[in-house]
């Protein structure tokens, strides 16, 4: 038996709602976080993953009491972004009832922390949060971004996630900026091409519309299928259809 593919309810916070737009642009509510994650719990879902999308732009702190409040509604792994500089900000996130967090910015302009963090708390706590565009700026034509996608940094997204995995980031949540929100399918390429370059657990995130947009993923190198439209605005049976169709490709899920 094979190990199982995740799949994973993501919920963009910002001013303690969950919001969803398109290429993080027309932020639409979604509802109220602790809420949804309580839903999701029930629904089967394998983790939750919380990202507070305006924490780095606006230079202040995560959202450290949803994150308790949701805690107490869960019992399923979750995963707590936005706003993670330090250490410390991961400590305070364990203490709130998170089990990992995630790093972005902070980890592009100072590539140290991560072997701060992991060298701490190990790497099964710290997955690196890999927002990347198409551009012509890179050598793989992959460019990390950061801020939410609205900060481009020359770097490029493959030799990145090399890097971030030598440092000793646990896995990596690779989201697709020009996918994101859009509902028309993962970007299958960019997935298959970071998987070359990596050997640790690659959640794909961006672009999922409908269950059958998942299998490809998988196929494409992903370990796990992060997703926020379908189940916000979707059927509330969305989960189980994203593993029924997982599990008619031939993939191994939790029931």
């Amino acid at each position: 038996m094979g190990v199982a593919v995740r799949v994973i309810p993501c919920l963009d916070v910002d001013a303690g709602r969950v919001v969803k737009g398109v290429n993080f642009e027309n932020l639409r509510d979604a509802g109220d976080p602790v809420e949804l994650a309580a839903r999701y719990n029930l629904a089967r879902a394998d983790e939750l993953t919380f990202l507070d999308v305006t924490a780095s732009s606006a230079e202040r702190d995560t959202m450290f009491d949803v994150v308790g409040r949701a805690a107490e509604q869960v019992f399923i792994p979750l995963t707590v972004g936005g706003g993670v500089r330090t250490p410390q900000d991961v400590d305070r996130l364990l203490r709130c009832g998170a089990d990992k967090a995630s790093i972005n910015t902070a980890a592009v302009t100072r590539p140290e922390v991560i072997d701060e963090i992991t060298d701490r708390f190990g790497n099964q706590v710290l997955v690196l949060s890999l927002d990347a565009r198409r551009t012509g700026n890179t050598a793989s034509g992959y460019e990390v971004t950061t801020h939410g996608g609205r900060t481009l940094t020359g770097m490029d997204a493959l030799e990145w996630a090399h890097e971030a995995e030598e440092r000793g980031v646990g896995e990596i949540l690779l989201n697709s900026m020009d996918a994101d929100g859009t509902r028309e399918g993962f970007d299958l390429e960019m997935i298959s091409a970071v998987r070359e370059r990596v050997r640790v657990p690659l959640i794909a995130s961006g672009g999922a519309g409908a269950p059958e947009h998942f299998p490809p993923a998988v196929a494409a190198g992903a370990d796990a299928v992060l997703a926020a439209s379908i189940f916000h605005f979707g059927p509330h049976e969305a989960i189980a259809q994203v593993k029924d169709a997982l599990h008619a490709a031939g993939y191994e899920v939790r029931r």
